[in-house]
């Protein structure tokens, strides 16, 4: 496996109040137009991050010049794959948390403030939050259509788990968390890595859905294709490879009976650090 880096050089932005605590990982390949509008959006986040990380999976269309000339630290993935891909990112991460979007994500100016502030307010037993999202379609179409798709992804996917799931479009979590359970998870193409991450998540841990880390997001999931069929195969993929560590029963067995960890005392604000 090869990786080139590049240093960050910011965002071109504003410098921030307070140093950033979050490193942002965008998995890309063969979307750089996508990838272009995502980090616009970021530029103009309220709360800087600490990092943004693409990770170019051997993309040929200039995703990584378009992330280069951004200023993000740019890693190349040569195994292909989102799974592979954004576990390049995490490891790659120095902030505290670790936030997760795709390049065709639009995330309002205070999305990751939102980030953080689900995590002072959760404490530790959150490992991760996630949150909802829209089509970019003419309203309401893009609402409706996107809490069905949602919906159905979250009530399959939380039978499955135990718990509700990651939803990659808009996620983060602690990075001493995700060092823990990074050598467990899939880097494999035939996984879906959101609902392979999920699976790493204990039966006293807690995934926080938050609506204000909401995100807006391109349409071309509804749009029928070969990529439609291959997400069904990555989803039973995904059940079959972590089911044989655990069934669904003994999940939710295991996280019934299980006592809750207590809550971290409430982070301080932002500006009393």
């Amino acid at each position: 496996m090869r990786r080139a880096c590049v240093r960050c050089r910011g965002m071109g932005a504003e410098s921030p109040s307070r140093s950033g605590i979050s490193s942002v990982v965008v998995p890309v390949r063969d979307d750089a137009m996508q990838l272009r509008g995502l980090l616009q959006a970021l530029a103009q986040q309220t709360r800087q991050p600490l990092e943004i990380i693409v990770v170019d999976n051997r993309s040929r269309d200039g995703s990584a010049e378009v992330a280069r000339a951004a200023g993000c630290t740019v890693i190349t993935e040569a195994k292909p794959g989102i799974a592979a891909a954004a576990a390049a990112g995490y490891d790659r991460a120095r902030g505290e948390l670790i936030v997760r979007c795709d390049a065709d994500s639009r995330p309002a100016p205070g999305w990751i403030a939102a980030h953080e502030r689900a995590h002072e307010r959760c404490g530790a037993r959150a490992v991760i939050v996630t949150g909802p999202s829209t089509f970019l379609l003419p309203a309401p179409l893009g609402v409706l259509t996107a809490a069905v798709y949602l919906g159905l992804y979250m009530l399959a996917a939380g039978a499955a788990l135990g718990h509700l799931p990651a939803f990659g479009t808009t996620m983060s979590m602690r990075r001493i968390w995700w060092q823990g359970v990074s050598d467990r998870v899939s880097r494999s193409d035939g996984v879906h890595d959101d609902m392979d991450l999920s699976f790493q998540v204990g039966p006293g841990d807690h995934v926080h859905l938050d609506w204000s880390v909401g995100v807006a997001m391109s349409p071309r999931a509804l749009r029928p294709s070969r990529g439609g069929w291959q997400r069904w195969v990555r989803a039973i993929r995904t059940l079959r490879r972590n089911w044989r560590v655990q069934r669904p029963w003994e999940r939710w067995a295991a996280r019934l009976s299980a006592p809750h960890a207590p809550r971290q005392a409430r982070a301080a604000p932002p500006g009393e650090r």
